[in-house]
C-alpha cells in the first residue's frame, strides 16, 4: 500500500475549489414511468484538466467538446439502478460524471471522476 496519503491535499483551500454536485434519482411510477428528482449540494475536490477543451469537426459541422478530473472524497457515480450520472458544475459549466477511478488506497474515500461537458456545444457562450 502507499505510503502517501493526499486526503489532507484535497481538503486544501490552496488545492481545492468548491463545486456544486446535482444527485438525480430516477422512480418508476404506478404507470411505469421513470419519475426524476434532483438535489443539488456544494462539495469540496481538486479539479484538473483531463483532455481539455477540442473543437471536433465532423461531416454535419463542429461541436466543443470537454472533460475535466475532479479529485474529491465525495462518493459520486456515474449512474446505475436507481439512478442517472452525477452532474458537476464547475466554474459555470456543468460536467457529467462517466467514469470514476477508486484511489482510496491514497486517502480514505478518495476518487477521481472523468467528467465530460454538458451540453456538446460547449455552452451559450461558446468559448
Amino acid at each position: 500500500m502507499p505510503l502517501l496519503d493526499v486526503s489532507d491535499v484535497l481538503d486544501d483551500e490552496d488545492f481545492a475549489d468548491e463545486l456544486r454536485l446535482t444527485v438525480r434519482a430516477v422512480t418508476i411510477d404506478g404507470n411505469g414511468r421513470g419519475q426524476t428528482s434532483e438535489s443539488t449540494t456544494p462539495i469540496c475536490g481538486v479539479v484538473t484538466s483531463d483532455k481539455g477543451r477540442n473543437r471536433d469537426l465532423i461531416a454535419e459541422g463542429q461541436r466543443v467538446v470537454g472533460s475535466i478530473l475532479v479529485h474529491t472524497g465525495t462518493r459520486l457515480t456515474s449512474g446505475g439502478e436507481g439512478r442517472e450520472a452525477d452532474a458537476v458544475t464547475w466554474n459555470g459549466r456543468q460536467y457529467t460524471v462517466v467514469s470514476i477511478d477508486d484511489y482510496s488506497r491514497y486517502g480514505e474515500g478518495f476518487i477521481c471522476a472523468h467528467c465530460d461537458l454538458m451540453p456538446l456545444s460547449g455552452g451559450a457562450d461558446g468559448q
